[in-house]
């Protein structure tokens, strides 16, 4: 397969440029991204893990329990996951947690947000683990770290960087594939170094370090975890209790466990079973005398995909499991805690029986926690979780804080600032691979966002069927005539879905000169669990017209900022949007509204910088698309299909004075070209309509 570079060859940040040109007389970045708590050197990072320890602090198993400082402890645990969560909220959540009575919080470290490109390496802003850690410590957390370097989460392949999938031959994630070890190895070898001042040991808050994520549940490749084990051990030291955490099945753990006392196997299982016979089954995959009965995931709620009814559990219910374990002297990490956002493009995926049973997650993973998605409190599942851990926390708990005070900006009026194949045909500069045939998106070097697809075929008169067998995730299909009279406007012909994949029959068009087909291709998030997790993006098959293999393509990247991206200016756009009309969008709302894809702009203001608080936009009459509010990514919207109506908007996004709210709209805009700042989260939209899961 031949691969060229075009000679347009400057990365198209057209995005990024987009935004600049609106904002450009209103509007100064201030998040993206994030600014850090604390800041740290690279060569503070790469430290040797050989520090000199804090007497008087240890923390072991034996006797079947935990031991910390000497004395027994019961874990009574929740996940928060610091890059789900605003820097500036961390501390706020975390008080949250302390007053549910939660003595310590387990979280994820994604790899994927830390190394976003092979050798770039992130810890700043919401990446900025080292101080999330010493947060924890301040606030008197201990801390389970699952460094992974798989970690599931629902977060988009599992925490593995995308640029894994463009490796050549393909490697084998999750084994003990050499190339694989490789990269894992390079990574540990920055992370562990970093957090390992952080160990119990050394005067920090890591009582506790994860071995892979449920690994019983995937393979059963030996090697790897014994190899992770090691190289664990040779950057955090003996004493660091290392885990694993499985299914509570036979299979599972003897799958997913390493025998012994050099790892301690912990066990998960669905939320109101017997917990009794699991935690006599986790003892025979223990060293005798070192398996404290825990449940490292107690499940609080459940996760919701685009198209369903949004997932909720029995607060009763929930606390009255909770307490079936603690009673037990058993120990149990509440997952969720708090679920927070998947901000940007990180939400994962699930399949079915096959990959192409397609089941994207959505924006928000409030995860029904006891602490929602915006910090709330003040409902049944926190109250009745509370009251249990109360009856076993052997510290006193702190009152529990008022919910955030959130508000409504009221109506915000929008305008279309430029139709989408507009804005790439007055480009003079961008990227573009060319290739025989269709190469996926990490091979183009896009990991997030969208990627062109660009061919042309002879006209004919009758029209033709285009099949393309594998689309991951979402494409639209366009055609142009560049010889009609009507400025090549593309024109929509049809969506063709991984999901529900079909042929579709392109319009007869007379043509004088060959026909443009353009295929814009949505990656809607990796898939983060199961047996196909290999999950490339973009068109990842011959395409067919007629029966017959197209080919020629061109494959332009479409980026837009993700969470960890820094927006970057590009004064072609800005000479490009030199001309915009400045017409009311009220005024021009019906002209605006185009079924092809467009970015629509509209501002709100704050009066007083005493009011700058938490929101939520509304997208209730809008298809499906991507927002920004100044330049910060906070996800997908899709209320056609919902659940999901409304996306989080956290207050530190927000700056007194004018906000910039811009739109990707992929296909169907609200006639009105309105949205609503609103202060509730909804999750009715589409045919959902929410329901209570009895798990």
């Amino acid at each position: 397969m031949a691969r060229k570079r075009s000679s347009r060859s400057t990365t198209a940040f057209i995005f990024f440029a987009f935004l600049s040109i609106i904002v450009v007389c209103a509007f100064v970045p201030v998040f993206a991204p994030l600014p850090s708590l604390t800041s740290h050197s690279n060569q503070s990072r790469r430290h040797s893990s050989r520090h000199k320890k804090v007497t008087a602090r240890n923390f072991e198993i034996s006797n079947d329990m935990f031991w910390k400082d000497g004395q027994p402890f019961q874990i009574i645990g929740g996940d928060l996951h610091y890059f789900r969560v605003l820097p500036e909220y961390w501390e706020d959540r975390l008080l949250r947690a302390k007053a549910l009575g939660l003595n310590t919080i387990q979280t994820y470290v994604p790899w994927n947000l830390h190394e976003p490109k092979p050798g770039k390496l992130v810890f700043e802003g919401i990446a900025d683990i080292v101080s999330f850690l010493k947060l924890c410590h301040k606030l008197g957390f201990l801390v389970m770290l699952r460094p992974g370097p798989y970690i599931c989460a629902e977060w988009d392949l599992g925490g593995f960087p995308a640029w894994l999938l463009a490796i050549k031959p393909a490697i084998r994630l999750r084994s003990s594939d050499p190339d694989f070890l490789h990269f894992v190895e390079r990574w540990w070898e920055i992370l562990l170094p970093t957090v390992a001042p952080l160990l119990y040991e050394n005067g920090g808050p890591i009582i506790m370090v994860q071995i892979e994520n449920e690994y019983g549940s995937y393979g059963n490749d030996k090697p790897y975890l014994h190899h992770l084990v090691t190289l664990a051990r040779g950057h955090l030291g003996d004493d660091i209790i290392l885990y694993t955490t499985d299914g509570g099945s036979r299979d599972t753990l003897e799958k997913g466990t390493i025998r012994g006392d050099v790892v301690f196997s912990a066990v998960d299982f669905t939320t109101g079973d017997d917990p009794r016979p699991i935690f006599e089954l986790q003892k025979e995959f223990n060293a005798p005398g070192k398996s404290p009965p825990l449940s490292a995931e107690f499940y609080t709620g459940w996760l919701t995909h685009w198209g369903e009814k949004l997932a909720e559990t029995n607060a009763k219910f929930t606390a009255a499991a909770l307490e079936n374990i603690l009673a037990q002297n058993g120990s149990a990490v509440l997952y969720m805690a708090h679920g927070g956002t998947n901000f940007g493009f990180y939400s994962g995926a699930n399949t079915g029986g096959d990959e192409t049973n397609y089941k994207p997650d959505l924006t928000s993973y409030d995860y029904d926690a006891p602490i929602r998605e915006s910090g709330d409190v003040n409902n049944a599942k926190f109250k009745e979780l509370r009251k249990v851990i109360k009856q076993y926390s052997t510290a006193s708990i702190p009152s529990v804080p008022s919910d955030n005070e959130k508000t409504g900006y009221g109506l915000i009026h929008l305008q279309r600032k430029g139709l989408f194949f507009d804005i790439l045909n007055r480009l003079d500069s961008i990227e573009v691979v060319e290739s025989e045939n269709p190469i996926s998106m990490e091979s183009v070097g896009q990991m997030f966002g969208f990627v062109l697809y660009v061919s042309e075929y002879p006209s004919k008169e009758d029209g033709s069927i285009l099949f393309i067998p594998k689309v991951h995730d979402r494409a639209q299909v366009f055609i142009s005539c560049s010889s009609e009279d009507n400025g090549r406007r593309p024109i929509f012909v049809g969506t063709i879905e991984r999901w529900s994949n079909r042929k579709l029959g392109l319009p007869k068009t007379k043509c004088v000169s060959n026909i443009s087909l353009y295929v814009l291709v949505e990656n809607m998030g990796r898939v983060n669990y199961g047996p196909y997790m290999f999950d490339r993006k973009g068109i990842l098959s011959f395409v067919y017209l007629d029966g017959r293999i197209l080919h020629q393509w061109k494959m332009l990247s479409i980026p837009l900022n993700n969470l960890n991206k820094v927006p970057r200016a590009n004064p072609i756009i800005q000479v490009a949007y030199s001309e915009l009309t400045k017409t009311s969008a009220r005024r021009k709302a019906k002209e605006n509204v185009s079924e092809e894809p467009a970015f629509y702009a509209g501002h709100f203001s704050i009066d007083n910088v005493n009011h700058v608080k938490d929101t939520f936009i509304s997208f209730r009459g809008w298809g499906k698309g991507i927002a920004f509010v100044n330049e910060f990514n906070i996800g997908r919207y899709w209320p056609m299909m919902g659940p999901q109506c409304n996306l989080y908007v956290p207050a530190p996004i927000l700056q007194h004075g004018e906000n910039i709210v811009v739109l990707l709209e992929l296909e169907s805009p609200n006639p009105e070209l309105v949205i609503h700042s609103v202060d509730q989260p909804e999750f009715t939209c589409g045919s959902s309509i929410a329901h209570v899961r009895q798990l």
